[in-house]
């Protein structure tokens, strides 16, 4: 029966684990032996591979994709957002995060919120730190002149970019919040409605901001007068945010920090990021014959969420910015810690593990990633934190602020309790993977707490399954929620399994004999948005993006 003749519902009694496994995907995967790109909008990526032909390395392609995202999907990231940048230098061999998190401000003690973090408004917006990370990046591994990789993402606000599916999902979900800023309503709607699928989005106040940071760098933004424009716009609409701040501001380099899985090693960013909790995941799940199981087996997918529940206890007892004590992360990435963790999974029973701090759910995040001709490569992600972060704009700077403050706690013992100066935890995580000391693979996705759930199935799937990355990132997925997981405040959770239906009906029915309360969505309707880059032996980069927003691979 041809795909249009079918009915809507065709998957529920033909598709099990192994159609899934084995099902041609619906896009194709992209190939090429010099470059890639994978991204969450084309005009990103394409601006990558730009930069890649012209010469510049993964960390000037990088440059040109973080920017060009910022003015192409602003509901995500921007510069008034935060970022982590991971770069893997093929010639050394090292693993480098560049930390472009942003603070809180000075003026944010935790008795300043007496009556809890704000999700929205000027008073949720701490310090951006996206553009000095890259900005860092680029000064220690790009190769190409800074304006150059600028521009196109300058031209792209003054020109336009067409409004798609995925932006008026999003403008409708936060309509009511640009519509109490005046500025931002201007721009990311029309007439205080949703913009037209296809119609264009211009943002001239952002292109000429954009045209500063050519010209000036870094600099322009931090020490000069876009600093002023944020500053001023943060206090005139009764934020914390000033020019001190800002001018404060400085990313982190950091080393990845790491753990074996089977015969890789997985390299991830360090705290306040929470990559670590992907590689306690797989540490548990090495306890376990995966690839026995069946892909997307009941049985494979309740061993991967229980090793996921078991995880997120530690991340609430150690995340959180290492330079005000957050937790060592030793005992976590023993393996011995990790068999002792999997021998408390029961095969038979899905476990109720409630969160035992109320802890910092879909957030608006994007994700990319790069391998270049040289064999170097940029994990990176960024974001606003919610979509359309704050719902403000900084002003005549014409970008929208973070809402990063809402992810704060105001336990005073919590590793992640309120500072001025302080880092929050972040979510966002981007992780590569390497075999016999070489780039094999490069992956990650938005998503606040699905993010190391969704990179845990991917990893696993890569190594155990073999699969590529095109079937990886349309393959149905899970989410698993416990109570007080949430990203946001306040930090509520549900003790549920979010899953895409084509699962099957015997694999659901399987998980709810096992104790799952299930919540099914459609396929691919699920959260996240994944991209991944394999490397292979004679050097092919093989690219896969996933349809579920707006995410595109491109390679030559």
């Amino acid at each position: 029966m041809p795909v249009s003749a079918r009915p809507a519902a065709w998957w529920r009694s033909e598709m099990t684990h192994y159609d899934v496994l084995s099902r041609r995907p619906w896009r194709p995967l992209i190939m090429g032996r010099k470059g890639a790109v994978a991204s969450n909008h084309p005009a990103a990526t394409q601006a990558g591979l730009d930069a890649l032909r012209a010469g510049g390395t993964a960390a000037d392609a990088a440059v040109a994709v973080s920017l060009a995202l910022g003015v192409a999907e602003p509901f995500m990231s921007g510069l008034g957002g935060d970022g982590f940048y991971h770069f893997y230098d093929a010639g050394t061999g090292v693993s480098t995060v560049f930390n472009g998190s942003g603070t809180a401000p000075a003026l944010a003690p935790p008795e300043e919120y007496r009556d809890g973090m704000p999700n929205s408004g000027h008073r949720s917006a701490g310090v951006p730190g996206s553009l000095a990370g890259v900005a860092q990046l680029h000064g220690r591994h790009g190769e190409l002149p800074w304006a150059e990789l600028v521009r196109p993402a300058a031209a792209l606000a003054a020109e336009g970019v067409g409004v798609t599916h995925t932006y008026r999902r999003m403008a409708n979900t936060m309509k009511s919040v640009l519509l109490r800023d005046a500025a931002a309503s201007a721009i990311y709607l029309v007439d205080g409605e949703l913009p037209a699928l296809g119609a264009i989005l211009v943002q001239p106040a952002l292109a000429r901001t954009l045209e500063m940071v050519a010209e000036g760098g870094a600099e322009a933004f931090y020490r000069g007068p876009i600093a002023a424009m944020v500053a001023a716009a943060s206090e005139a609409g009764g934020g914390l945010i000033r020019e001190a701040d800002i001018q404060a501001f400085e990313p982190e380099v950091q080393a990845a920090i790491s753990a074996r899985y089977r015969s890789y090693e997985v390299r991830q960013t360090p705290p306040n990021s929470t990559g670590f909790v992907l590689l306690q995941e797989l540490l548990i799940a090495e306890a376990f014959d995966i690839k026995a199981m069946g892909y997307l087996s009941a049985e494979h997918i309740h061993t991967l969420v229980e090793a996921k529940k078991l995880a997120f206890l530690d991340r609430e007892r150690l995340a959180g910015d290492p330079r005000f004590g957050a937790g060592d992360l030793s005992e976590i990435l023993d393996p011995a810690n990790a068999r002792k963790l999997a021998a408390r999974i029961d095969p038979r029973r899905a476990a109720s593990i409630p969160l035992q701090l109320p802890a910092p759910n879909e957030g608006e995040t994007t994700y990319f990633c790069i391998v270049d001709a040289w064999g170097n490569a940029v994990s990176a992600i960024q974001s606003l934190n919610s979509a359309f972060g704050s719902g403000v704009t900084a002003g005549e700077a014409g970008f929208l602020l973070n809402n990063r403050m809402a992810t704060w706690h105001l336990e005073p013992h919590h590793p992640n309790v309120l500072a001025p100066g302080k880092r929050a935890r972040h979510t966002m995580n981007a992780p590569l993977i390497l075999k016999d000391g070489k780039l094999w693979g490069i992956l990650g996705t938005p998503g606040a707490d699905n993010q190391v759930q969704v990179n845990f199935q991917a990893v696993s799937a890569l190594i155990d399954f073999g699969m590529d990355p095109q079937q990886i990132v349309e393959a149905p997925r899970w989410f698993s929620d416990q109570p007080g997981q949430s990203a946001t405040w306040p930090h509520k959770g549900k003790d549920e399994l979010t899953i895409e239906e084509d699962v099957g009906p015997e694999v659901l029915e399987k998980l709810r004999a096992l104790g799952h309360t299930l919540v099914t969505q459609r396929p691919i309707h699920g959260t996240c948005s994944l991209e991944c880059i394999r490397v292979l032996e004679n050097g092919m980069r093989m690219a896969g993006s996933d349809p579920r927003r707006d995410g595109w691979a491109g390679a030559y």
